[in-house]
């Protein structure tokens, strides 16, 4: 009599293949979108259900970011450089990409943490956490964006046409958002200093890149602005608003798929590691 040996292994993804494994993430986001909608309302509405001005806040954070610069600007302390538009549409503008970022890389990294006892007593996909917790940036932009819109109307400037293209140029820098995401919401569950590090590095970053100024032309600072993607990812959507075109195209493909391909990593890495999730938080 021959006995049949099973044998048992903790995670076999890696042997099926890769496109096994894309195939297996796109089926359980499929599966889940309805969890991930309900996840996104719960979400959204927790933020601002107990705040006294609620969702004026979105328009709060960048209005303080510009009207500081404006201060430093005619001060003398700080020079924003040649701007051919209006300043607060020029700024406003550039904080609404920046933010579609920041906001959504905040979120996502303190996605599985929030979640708590949740994760231990339900069985359901992590990634509809995360998702739905970028999510948020996506509506904060849309309001944002809105709001910038207004500004070209009491300016009496029209945008230009092109504008109709942002949704598909802002498409790397959503991937890149929620690629980050992913995986500092893993690091975050293991190490709890990430979220405050992040909260530091972030606001560096903003200063660090041309969001609230022009692009300097001499320096550190403008060696370092060439060789930093985010600052392709949100001037290329801004040049279409404000010229109908992207200056520096290079720059912003390079960018490009450099997104792309922390986005998928990101993802592989999540998708392989999630069910370990539970026990670390």
């Amino acid at each position: 009599m021959t006995e049949t040996i099973t044998t048992y292994e903790p995670d076999n993804s890696l042997k099926k293949g890769y496109i096994s494994i894309f195939r297996s993430i796109f089926d359980e986001v499929k599966k889940n979108r309805w969890l991930t909608y309900q996840l996104f309302k719960r979400d959204f509405f927790a933020v601002y259900k107990q705040s006294f001005i609620g969702i004026l806040w979105v328009l709060i954070v960048p209005l303080v970011s510009v009207g500081t610069f404006i201060v430093l600007n005619q001060s003398g302390i700080f020079n924003i450089g040649e701007i051919d538009v209006p300043y607060p549409i020029y700024a406003l503008l550039g904080m609404a990409f920046w933010q579609l970022f920041a906001t959504g890389v905040v979120a996502g990294s303190n996605s599985l943490v929030s979640a708590g006892a949740m994760l231990t007593k339900i069985n359901f996909s992590k990634k509809s956490l995360v998702i739905a917790s970028t999510g948020r940036s996506i509506v904060t932009f849309i309001i944002q964006f809105a709001f910038v819109c207004l500004l070209f109307v009491c300016y009496w400037i029209a945008p230009s046409i092109a504008t109709l293209l942002v949704p598909i140029v802002i498409i790397p820098l959503m991937l890149l958002t929620l690629g980050l995401g992913f995986m500092l919401a893993l690091f975050n569950g293991i190490v709890r200093d990430i979220g405050n590090v992040l909260s530091l590095l972030l606001t560096f970053l903003l200063f660090l890149t041309p969001v609230l100024y022009a692009k300097p032309t001499t320096g550190i600072l403008a060696t370092l602005t060439n060789y930093n993607p985010l600052y392709y990812l949100v001037l290329a959507p801004r040049d279409l608003v404000l010229t109908g075109t992207i200056s520096e195209w290079n720059g912003y493909l390079i960018a490009s798929a450099m997104s792309v391909i922390v986005f998928i990593v990101c993802l592989v890495v999540f998708h392989l590691t999630e069910t370990r999730v539970a026990e670390r938080i």
